[in-house]
């Protein structure tokens, strides 16, 4: 339950980044032993992803100071197959696959589920691991997979891939699969997102030799054997946009004090267009609203564009911005489920395609909505900050996913939102 309570004001941290701390669980498997990942946030999809690795054979925990705990067990001791109730809560599990081909030359996966908004295949997948000599067959909603070099089974073999497009979780996928290939592998019109370099920087403190991590140009020289390690997670640029957005539309002064200002420059230029004030301190970012907000257009785009994640928390800022806004959605033709939420809030947007044109409204009004996803139901919390009346926003289980206790965080900044 939401209810608007005036400008926001205090000091929080966005915590460990879930788009990293995801790949850095599975890249755990790459090497037996015991494997320390600092700032992971307590969240649904890291608990889901914990079960994968535990069903795969590995023990996850958390030690007193709150760290993540991965003991990857021997080779022999590896279940190289992913079950369907765990890959179909959550997509970006598929990225196991990498790593199980790698480490043990096989791999039976459930097709990816997660947020329905669109198609997501895992064709850049499994193409640039068949490269890489690995055969699929796809049978009874499973991919199975069996590395063959020579015509044994055996081990990933280096080569050159060129990615269609740039998919972050493809790009993760096939870096950590090069890291225990024989010989180089080049991954060509690669991710450039913070999370893939921070997925790098991990697999380089695992002993692998990763070079051009956050460049479209990845190189990865196959190592014979990784070594476990610890990493700290840097921190979550999609959940300090969230706060951030949510100060320009509640108004008033909030520091996201671990925000890194270089993961998200073309967002915070979106931001400064809107209306919100936003500077760089020494330790994070700033910032300040207490004027109207203005229209702008946005497109979404690979990094360093403005990610699809953040599009539906600008949406409910524009909602109640002056003028016309055109948000175009580049990615999934499904991310706009949203918007018949927001509309049930007296927001003005009409959908054609990937086009939404949002005309602003003086003010939203609370209503019963439900969240369609993650960050749209993030998005539906933050307009019902500026509401009139009560708003409550239904599956919340879909905001767990993403967000540690948003409603906590958005308390100690003066907000009235609370858990039913």
């Amino acid at each position: 339950m939401i209810r608007p309570n005036g400008p926001l004001s205090g000091t929080v941290r966005a915590g460990g980044a879930k788009n990293s701390a995801l790949k850095l669980m599975a890249a755990c498997l790459l090497a037996e032993g015991r494997h320390v990942l600092v700032n992971v946030p307590q969240i649904l999809d890291v608990e889901i992803m914990a079960e994968m690795l535990t069903a795969l054979g590995a023990t996850v925990s958390r030690s007193a100071t709150g760290d993540l705990v991965v003991d990857s067990p021997a080779t022999q001791d590896l279940v190289p197959e992913a079950p369907y109730e765990l890959v179909e809560r959550m997509r970006a599990s598929v990225v196991v696959l990498g790593p199980l081909l790698a480490r043990c030359g096989r791999a039976r996966v459930s097709m990816p589920g997660g947020d329905d908004f669109g198609s997501r295949p895992i064709d850049f997948h499994v193409n640039g691991l068949a490269s890489m000599g690995t055969h699929f067959e796809t049978v009874h909603g499973f991919v199975d997979g069996q590395v063959r070099t020579g015509g044994d089974r055996g081990r990933l073999v280096g080569t050159h891939i060129v990615l269609d497009y740039p998919s972050h979780t493809a790009t993760d996928n096939l870096m950590m699969a090069a890291t225990l290939a024989k010989g180089t592998t080049v991954i060509e019109n690669a991710a450039r997102e913070p999370e893939v370099r921070d997925l790098a920087d991990y697999l380089t403190a695992m002993g692998a030799t990763v070079r051009g991590a956050g460049t479209a140009r990845i190189e990865v020289e196959g190592a014979d054997v990784l070594h476990p390690s610890s990493h700290t997670v840097i921190p979550d640029r999609v959940v300090a946009c969230t706060l951030l957005c949510a100060t320009g539309l509640a108004g008033g002064e909030v520091t996201v004090e671990d925000a890194r200002y270089d993961h998200m420059e073309m967002v915070l230029r979106k931001l400064t267009d809107i209306g919100v004030g936003i500077d760089q301190t020494p330790d994070g970012i700033r910032a300040r609203s207490g004027h109207p907000l203005r229209s702008v257009d946005v497109a979404t785009l690979p990094y360093p564009g403005v990610a699809t994640d953040y599009s539906p928390l600008l949406v409910a800022m524009l909602a109640v911005a002056d003028g016309v806004s055109i948000v175009t959605e580049n990615f999934f033709q499904g991310r706009f489920r949203y918007v018949d939420e927001l509309r049930r809030m007296a927001a003005d947007i009409r959908t054609e395609g990937h086009h939404a044109v949002v005309r602003g409204v003086p003010r939203l009004s609370g209503a019963r909505v439900r969240a369609p996803d993650i960050r749209g139901g993030a998005a539906l919390v933050l307009a019902g900050l500026v509401a009139e009346g009560e708003t409550e926003v239904e599956g919340a289980s879909h905001i767990d996913r993403g967000y540690q206790d948003l409603p906590g965080v958005l308390r100690s900044l003066g907000a009235r939102v609370e858990r039913r």
